[in-house]
């Protein structure tokens, strides 16, 4: 499990994420849902040689909400809520981590949420 904060304070993850796209994980409180739009999946790997757990994980983490973002905007929505893990089928909600498989060469993680857009 590594910290959601971390992740997303990142330099590389400020840059890159969109502002415009809100990501909500396990229970965090958020605006009203105007409306559900759909559930989404991403699983996403990089490559872990000569990189730290930390790191090669911040960068899968990074790969996957930037796919859920996509996906969100492509959809119509504006945030993606109730994010998990999903990594090998195996669902942890958390408000403050997520879960990242890492082996000597590749590291990766697996999100699931609903892509909404929320009340004005």
């Amino acid at each position: 499990m590594h910290s959601l904060e971390k992740a997303l304070n990142t330099a590389e993850a400020k840059n890159k994420l969109n502002p415009h796209i809100q990501l909500y994980f396990g229970n965090q409180s958020r605006s009203q849902i105007a409306k559900k739009i759909s559930e989404i999946k991403t699983n996403k790997k990089t490559n872990g040689f000569n990189k730290s757990d930390v790191k090669a994980c911040q960068r899968a983490f990074l790969s996957a909400v930037l796919e859920l973002q996509k996906q969100a905007t492509q959809d119509g929505g504006d945030a993606v809520i109730n994010i998990l893990s999903n990594y090998r089928n195996k669902e942890i909600s958390s408000d403050t981590e997520y879960m990242c498989g890492s082996g000597a060469l590749m590291s990766g993680v697996a999100l699931k949420g609903t892509v909404v857009k929320l009340a004005q």
